[in-house]
Order: C-alpha cells, then sequence, then structure tokens
C-alpha cells in the first residue's frame, strides 16, 4: 500500500509539469522541451539553498525566478530570433545542463538539511504528512493558476493560443504572451523539481531526461478525460490535468507491481503515452 502512497506522492510532485505543458502545449500550442532543464534547474537550485541553509521561505521564490528565465529566455528566442518553438526549447535545455552542473558542482547533491516535509509535521505517519502538505501545494498552485486565467491577463493568453492574428488585431503584444506564458510554464515545472527533490533527499543532474514525456502523458490523460466528459470549466480542466499526473504515477506503479522489470520502465512510459495518444485516433477510425 505504502508503494502505491508514494506513486501518489509522485504524481502530485509531477503536478507543476502537467500545469506547465498544458499552458505551454495547449493554451499556446509551443512544444516546450525546455522543460527537462527547468525542472532539473528547479531540483538544483532547491539542493543548493537549503544545504547553504538559506531561509525556507525564500528558497521556493528563488526556484520560481530561476525557471522563469529559462521560460523567458525560450519564449524570447522564439519570438525575437524567430527560432523554432522546437529548437529554442532545445537550445535552452542544452545549455541548462551546463548551467545546472555549473551551480551543483556536481553531478549528484545528497540533501544534508531537514526539507519542507521535516520542518512541517502534521501527520504522526511521514508518508501520510508528506502527502498532505504536497496535497495543499498543489491545491494552492491551481488554485493560482486557475485565478490568472481567468483574469483579463489570463483570457489574453487563452485568446493568443487560440486566434493570434485575431488578438494581435485587438493590440495585444502576443510575443510577450507566449514570453511570459512560457516563463510561467517553466517555472510551474521547477517547482516540480523543488518538491521531488525535498521528497527524494537529492537532486542528481539527470533528473529531468525524459521528465517532459512524463508531464505530456499527464497532460494527454487530463485532455482525454476532458474531451469525454466535455469539460468547458478552466477549474475542471485544471483538477482533470492534475488527475491525469496521478493516474499516469499509479498506471506506472502497478507495471511494477506485476513483475516487470525495473530497467524496462521508460519503454513502458514511451509505450504507454502512444497508447494515450492513439486512443482518439482509434475511435475515429472505428467511426468511419
Amino acid at each position: 500500500m505504502d508503494f502505491f502512497l508514494t506513486a501518489l506522492i509522485q504524481g502530485l510532485c509531477f503536478s507543476g509539469i502537467a500545469l506547465g505543458i498544458y499552458i505551454s502545449m495547449k493554451i499556446f500550442n509551443i512544444p516546450d522541451i525546455t522543460t527537462d532543464g527547468s525542472y532539473a534547474l528547479g531540483g538544483v537550485v532547491t539542493a543548493v539553498l537549503l544545504n547553504h541553509h538559506l531561509q525556507a521561505g525564500l528558497i521556493l521564490p528563488a526556484v520560481m525566478v530561476a525557471g522563469g528565465i529559462a521560460g523567458a529566455l525560450t519564449g524570447l528566442i522564439h519570438t525575437k530570433l524567430k527560432i523554432n518553438a522546437l529548437l529554442a526549447g532545445i537550445l535552452v535545455m542544452t545549455a541548462l545542463y551546463s548551467v545546472n552542473l555549473i551551480i551543483m558542482g556536481r553531478s549528484n547533491l545528497p540533501l544534508n538539511v531537514p526539507t519542507l516535509f521535516d520542518l512541517v509535521k502534521l501527520l504522526a505517519n511521514p508518508n501520510q504528512n508528506s502527502l498532505f502538505l504536497i496535497a495543499v501545494f498543489v491545491v494552492l498552485i491551481a488554485f493560482i493558476i486557475g485565478y490568472l486565467l481567468k483574469t483579463d491577463f489570463g483570457i489574453a493568453m487563452r485568446a493568443t493560443g487560440n486566434s493570434e492574428s485575431m488578438i494581435k488585431a485587438l493590440g495585444v503584444n502576443t510575443d510577450r504572451m507566449k514570453i511570459t506564458g512560457l516563463a510561467i510554464a517553466n517555472a510551474l515545472t521547477a517547482v516540480s523539481g523543488y518538491l521531488i527533490t525535498q521528497f527524494q533527499g537529492y537532486a542528481d543532474i539527470n533528473m529531468g531526461i525524459g521528465i517532459v514525456v512524463v508531464g505530456l502523458g499527464s497532460v494527454i490523460i487530463g485532455e482525454t478525460l476532458i474531451n469525454w466528459f466535455a469539460i468547458t470549466s478552466v477549474w475542471l480542466s485544471l483538477a482533470v490535468v492534475l488527475l491525469g499526473a496521478v493516474i499516469f504515477q499509479m498506471v506506472l506503479a502497478l507495471t511494477l507491481t506485476i513483475g516487470i522489470d525495473a530497467n524496462l520502465l521508460k519503454l513502458v512510459t514511451a509505450v504507454f503515452v502512444l497508447l494515450i495518444v492513439s486512443l482518439p485516433r482509434l475511435n475515429l477510425i472505428k467511426q468511419q
């Protein structure tokens, strides 16, 4: 049972990535590969600042600013230099690998100080305590993003993704919208690095490799559910995307419990995402 509880906690930790990819891919139609680098950046900044005993209340803002700068750089390269968004993300992600190594000074950095989960103990069981704290954290983040998307600024962001020419004709600076949107998306991704680093007790230079697939799978699961239930509410859409992140981790946990070799987990992840992506198309083929 603890195994699935751990999977649930990991799913909630990855909620930031799911929300970030939802913003970049579903709102702006931008495939943002910066995710791999900004997730690791969030973890690296967290580990270094924690080990330097920085005040806990300053670490999360620092992590979000670092992730936001990474996302803004991708946005600037894409909008100002007119580089393809996919390539812009790959360039920033590649550069972040070296940046993360420079910040950390080594490839792996264990946490030698109490983490968020050690400082706040509301429940006796450590896993249940972590689950409660992360759940509260994720609800707060989702509430802030949901509120943002309901404001005039958020509506302009969504309109930029739906019809860039129309919103540009209304006088909105779409380049600024994309840069800001990518900054927010990667700040959220860095928050996932912040959470998972404290949960697992270390940061690793390779922790971001392939993480975009996890976020992508979570968003696609959420999108499938949104389409099935014809959800139009922003709040419900965000909740379903978060649910997608949890379902994704639960499926991987179930895969391991039935005895599949852990070395094949990446392969299973790729096949699972492929199945989710294919399902809507298979239904369309049947209808034809």
